[in-house]
């Protein structure tokens, strides 16, 4: 399996549009993060989990040729607003993109992107997809790999993570119960959003996330969905344990 990461940042990307933060005037390219996304392969499998605004532009640089399935953790935008540049895939490809979600954020996704979703006098230019329904403590497969979601909470809004054989991915999150931490058992490879040092009331800070990472004890983790109030991407990796990780835009790992 490998993992590419997309993005690494939070909803406004790294620059802030005319912020004058030091990190945002940063000239390291690990400082500069496009909104929150990985692309996950295995075998002859292609997935993505959350289509931002960047999408297009992840997708060209990553090389992505080919998209076998769609999962979403939510509905926000910096999450979201990429689906129609599933385009090109759906004209290659010939067929409708499968799409994961929970069926709060699939009916969101309806009405934003009716035009994707309409069944009768359907623009052609417009791709085509196939729903299917994510539901808490109901693992479903792709092609013959076991998903299993993973129900956690950001502020007052559920949101997946997903976990794809020993590697798991979790971002937005604030809480999470028991019962989900043990899902996430002998894993290789954990990636979890930090937000910042200071605390938030919707997003792990990296103290959260350090604790979590301890309870759960992957074998290595990685932090993603970054604010530039984290601080320089150097600075924070040399305070950080030696199997903790900063995720990076267009970072690749395998495990």
């Amino acid at each position: 399996m490998q993992v590419y990461f997309l993005g690494t940042g939070t909803s406004q990307g790294i620059p802030v549009i005319g912020s004058e933060h030091p990190v945002c005037l940063s000239n390291d390219i690990k400082d500069k993060r496009l909104r929150v996304s990985v692309w996950v392969t295995w075998e002859d499998h292609s997935i993505v989990i959350d289509c931002g605004p960047d999408f297009r532009q992840q997708m060209l640089v990553s090389q992505c040729e080919r998209l076998d399935a769609l999962l979403f953790t939510h509905e926000h935008s910096d999450h979201t607003a990429g689906l129609d540049d599933i385009r090109p895939f759906f004209f290659k490809q010939q067929k409708n993109i499968p799409v994961y979600a929970h069926e709060r954020v699939l009916l969101n996704l309806q009405r934003r992107f009716d035009y994707i979703f309409a069944t009768e006098d359907k623009y052609p230019g417009a791709p085509s997809v196939d729903t299917f329904e994510v539901k808490n403590d109901s693992d479903f497969r792709i092609g013959k790999t076991l998903i299993t979601p993973i129900n956690v909470g950001h502020g007052s809004l559920q949101v997946f993570g997903y976990r794809i054989q020993d590697f798991a991915y979790l971002t937005d999150v604030k809480t999470i119960a028991a019962a989900e931490i043990a899902k996430l058992r002998g894993l290789k490879v954990l990636v979890i959003n930090a937000l910042r040092a200071e605390p938030h009331h919707s997003h792990f800070s990296l103290q959260d996330a350090l604790d979590f990472i301890h309870l759960v004890q992957p074998e290595k983790a990685y932090i993603t969905h970054i604010s530039h109030h984290m601080g320089f991407h150097k600075e924070v990796q040399e305070t950080l344990p030696a199997t903790v990780y900063l995720a990076y835009d267009n970072l690749k790992i395998t495990l």
